[in-house]
């Protein structure tokens, strides 16, 4: 299975902070794993990610469906957007990687969901209600880096929008098979080698189904 990982993080070239630490750690069992193969990385912040706005993919999108010429800048922004969901689509492994800002996700990983949550593509709509077309056992493993901590059943676990949101998307809407999450949390408060410890120990666990055979 391809593996395609997706860096959400602003500064993708810090290597201290712990989204990318996190990655560091999935490419170093990764390689230890499958050491022929390499996954394709994607940096968000280093991409030009086409938005939904009047310029970009929401004038697109109704020229399109009222079936109006292109101008040459909105073509070369139309194919941007449909590259990234070609991409997207040609792997059923995705790993992301991620902090949490402000309890959501960071901007331009919500701005990339919006050229690949596409109808007819990814999902599709019918008198049911809308149904996944990502059936062929896609997986997706979050690697979220947060200064708080979330699994502590207090006041902030509610709060910790992103992986709901994630989920939601990937598992209930566009129909991955799995949603896996490795998390390196309370970075503002523990001590480096405690969180690094722990992720490190439930990116193995989560390693072994996220590549597992399906059915196993």
């Amino acid at each position: 299975m391809q593996t395609f990982i997706i860096n959400a993080h602003p500064d993708f070239t810090h290597r201290e902070s712990y989204s990318n630490k996190l990655q560091a750690l999935f490419l170093e069992e990764f390689k230890e794993r499958f050491p022929h193969d390499e996954p394709t990385i994607l940096h968000l912040y280093g991409t030009d990610i086409p938005r939904i706005e009047k310029e970009q993919l929401l004038g697109i999108w109704e020229k399109q469906a009222s079936e109006q010429t292109l101008t040459p800048a909105e073509e070369k922004i139309a194919a941007s957007s449909a590259a990234l969901l070609a991409q997207f689509k040609a792997h059923h492994r995705i790993v992301i990687v991620s902090p949490v800002h402000n309890f959501n996700v960071t901007s331009r990983m919500k701005d990339y969901i919006d050229n690949i949550f596409i109808a007819r593509e990814t999902f599709k709509y019918t008198e049911d209600g809308s149904v996944g077309l990502m059936t062929d056992d896609y997986r997706v493993l979050l690697l979220q880096a947060s200064g708080s901590i979330f699994t502590n059943d207090n006041r902030y676990t509610p709060l910790e929008f992103s992986h709901h949101y994630l989920k939601e998307i990937f598992q209930n809407l566009m129909g991955f098979q799995q949603f896996h999450i490795v998390r390196a949390q309370g970075t503002a408060i523990l001590e480096e080698e405690t969180i690094l410890t722990s992720a490190a120990d439930d990116l193995s666990k989560a390693f072994d189904a996220f590549y597992s055979p399906s059915g196993m």
